[in-house]
C-alpha cells in the first residue's frame, strides 16, 4: 500500500473511532482540516445520521422486536447496538445479526425472556427472503431406491428452525394479523408454559413461518444437524408420518437435494 493509500486508511479508521467510541472530535486533530468547533459539528451531524440509519437498518430487519418494545425503546436500542457491534459489511442491510445476543445480554430486558428469541426469529425471515431462488430437488428420485439409512436430506438454502422456550412462531404470527382476538393464541400458551420450534422458509419473496408439531420438530432438527434419513425417521418417532411430511415439504421449497449420507452429490 503507498503511502497516500495509507494515510487514507488511517483518516477512515480514526473517523469510525469518533464514530463509534468514545473518542471526540479531538481524535480527528491533524487530518481534518476544519477548525475544532467545526470538526465537533461534523462529528455531531455524522453520529447523527449514522444513529438513524441504525434505526432504519434494524426496523426493516427486526419489525416484530420494533413492535414488542415500541418506538422510542427500539430507536435507543439501534443506537446502542450501532456503538457495541458496529457493521462490518458495506452493505447495511447485512448488520443486525449480533442484536438477538445484544437482547439476551442487556439487563434492562430481562424482563421480556422471549425478546432475544423473536430477534433470532425475525433475522431468519429476513435471511430467507434475501435467499436465493429454490430449484427442483436434486436426487428425489432416490428416495424410491436406496435405503434411508444412506441417504441424507440436504434443507434448502434460507431455511431455517428457531427453537424457544416461548411461543415465538404464534406471537410472530400475531402480529401480522389484524383481527381483534389475534392474542389469543398467544395469552394461551404463555398460559400453558408452552414453548414451538418455529419453520421459516421462503416462499416466492416472502419468507412464511409456522410452528411444528412436535414429531415434525424432531425430525426437521435432525435434518438440520445433516443426520442421515433413517437416523431421522428414528428422531421423530411414531407420531410422524414422513408420506404427510414429503409432500408438504416439496410444495413449499423446504428441500434441495436428496444425496447419499456420505455428503456426495446424487447426480
Amino acid at each position: 500500500m503507498n503511502a497516500a493509500l495509507q494515510k487514507e486508511a488511517l483518516r477512515q479508521r480514526l473517523l469510525l473511532r469518533a464514530l463509534w467510541a468514545d473518542a471526540g472530535p479531538e481524535a480527528l486533530a491533524g487530518w481534518l482540516r476544519d477548525a475544532p468547533p467545526r470538526r465537533a459539528r461534523a462529528l455531531q451531524a455524522y453520529r447523527a445520521n449514522a444513529g438513524a440509519l441504525a434505526e432504519r437498518a434494524l426496523a426493516a430487519a427486526f419489525p416484530t422486536v420494533a413492535q414488542l418494545v415500541g418506538e422510542e425503546s427500539f430507536a435507543a436500542l439501534a443506537r446502542a447496538l450501532w456503538f457495541a457491534r458496529p457493521p462490518q459489511r458495506g452493505d447495511i442491510a447485512q448488520w443486525g445479526e449480533g442484536l438477538p445476543g445484544f437482547i439476551a445480554d442487556a439487563p434492562q430486558l430481562a424482563d421480556e425472556p422471549y425478546l432475544a428469541d423473536v430477534a433470532r426469529l425475525d433475522w431468519a425471515v429476513h435471511c430467507a427472503e434475501q435467499a436465493a431462488d429454490q430449484g427442483a430437488v436434486v436426487g428425489l428420485q432416490q428416495l424410491a431406491l436406496a435405503d434411508p439409512a444412506g441417504l441424507r436430506l440436504r434443507l434448502a438454502e434460507g431455511l431455517a428452525l428457531c427453537d424457544s422456550a416461548h411461543p415465538v412462531a404464534s406471537i410472530w404470527l400475531a402480529h401480522r394479523r389484524a383481527d381483534e382476538d389475534r392474542f389469543a393464541q398467544v395469552r394461551a400458551a404463555f398460559a400453558a408454559g408452552r414453548g414451538e420450534c418455529a419453520l421459516v422458509w421462503r416462499d416466492g419473496l416472502q419468507a412464511r413461518v409456522q410452528a411444528l408439531p412436535e414429531a415434525d420438530a424432531r425430525f426437521m432438527r435432525a435434518l438440520w444437524q445433516a443426520q442421515p434419513l433413517g437416523a431421522a425417521l428414528d428422531a421423530a418417532g411414531t407420531g410422524f408420518d414422513f408420506g404427510q411430511w414429503l409432500p408438504q415439504a416439496l410444495q413449499g421449497g423446504w428441500l434441495a437435494a436428496v444425496e447419499p449420507s456420505s455428503g456426495d452429490t446424487v447426480s
